[in-house]
């Protein structure tokens, strides 16, 4: 009986990575499943045993733990990042001159790819209107930037040189170069913002004498889900706990190629009365590769799976907002979502 409870605990708690197949990756923690098991959603059992952890933060990169959650809630998490949380993108582009070898309509794609610093939550959607309209904009929704450039020969260049760095002015156009060109009081109200490309090094064309770029671009507030280039991360993933188990003491030469078979720092060799045991200590750095199963000596010796509601997650904003506010922000679309649910459920049309 023990053995069996054993195996059921197992199954509800654990991914199981096999050598040709990968077991009990569908959920099963729903009421009646498992006899002797009560699955009811429990408020006070769910704010128990959930957390969350944060294992790494920097200005553009985030990597933190949520535990104690089904897939389908990390999964919504890391849809929300990429497709709804809301950023400021170049929308329109208005090109007065464009005398360069690169035509309007790939300069204007590229220019839309690039990433603007300004914090979304300050402005609002453009609302639909006329052409004339969309065309002007206004403080509250629209962020003005202009890039205005011309190429030229350098007199001071040698004449022997065939450098283009040295020979040409103005030849090589990046993000820094585009400007913000306020609207109303913008200048004012983000008095202590600096509004522009996030990052001053993103080429965007290159330009010989005579070449000229005369362009204003309007920046709007949108969403992932609409274009690729209102996403707010460049990625957002997460991965399962990985837990490998050692079914028997792995010791000497075994020990060192159970070692190799994982990434550095999940196994160790430790001396245990003057003999090498194998350990593992950072389960966490193994990416799941299973090479220990082309060894026939070792394939029986290791158990490998994964924490069902452990999830790892890895956030890496473009440098629009800091990581932290992005997931913020992603948990506030979530509320807002389940309000609506919510409401939706006590309208008297379905009643």
């Amino acid at each position: 009986m023990a053995a069996t409870m054993s195996n059921v605990e197992e199954i509800r708690t654990r991914v199981i990575l096999g050598e040709y197949d990968i077991k009990n990756v569908h959920t099963s923690d729903y009421p009646g499943n498992y006899p002797g098991y009560d699955d009811t959603w429990d408020m006070r059992k769910f704010q128990k045993n959930f957390r969350v952890d944060l294992v790494h933060l920097n200005e553009s990169s985030m990597e933190f733990d949520m535990v104690g959650i089904d897939a389908a809630i990390a999964n919504a998490f890391r849809r929300i990042l990429l497709a709804e949380v809301p950023t400021m993108a170049i929308e329109k582009v208005f090109i007065y001159n464009n005398t360069s070898i690169v035509q309007d309509e790939v300069l204007a794609q590229r220019l839309g790819l690039v990433p603007i610093k300004a914090d979304p939550r300050l402005f609002e959607y453009r609302s639909p209107g006329d052409e004339s309209a969309e065309e002007e904009g206004s403080e509250i929704d629209t962020i003005q930037l202009q890039l205005k450039i011309k190429c030229s020969r350098n007199p001071r260049a040698s004449k022997d040189s065939a450098d283009p760095r040295e020979l040409y002015l103005n030849h090589m156009v990046y993000s820094s170069d585009i400007k913000w060109v306020p609207i109303g009081n913008q200048a004012d109200v983000f008095a202590d913002s600096v509004i522009g490309p996030v990052h001053d090094d993103i080429l965007i064309a290159q330009l010989r004498p005579g070449h000229e770029l005369d362009i204003v671009m309007h920046c709007v507030k949108g969403l992932g889900q609409d274009h690729a280039k209102f996403s707010p991360v460049a990625t957002a993933s997460y991965r399962l706990l990985p837990e490998i188990t050692l079914l028997e003491p792995v010791e000497g030469e075994m020990a060192e190629r159970l070692k190799r078979c994982f990434s550095r720092g999940v196994i160790d060799i430790q001396d245990v009365d003057g003999r090498k045991v194998a350990k593992v200590v950072n389960s966490r750095l193994d990416t799941c590769s299973r090479e220990f199963l082309r060894h026939d000596d070792l394939k029986n010796v290791v158990k490998l799976g994964r924490l069902r509601d452990h999830f790892i997650f890895t956030v890496e904003s473009t440098g629009i907002l800091p990581p932290d506010v992005l997931v913020t922000e992603a948990i506030k679309v979530l509320m807002v979502k389940c309000q609506r649910f919510l409401s939706e459920l006590d309208s008297p049309e379905l009643e």
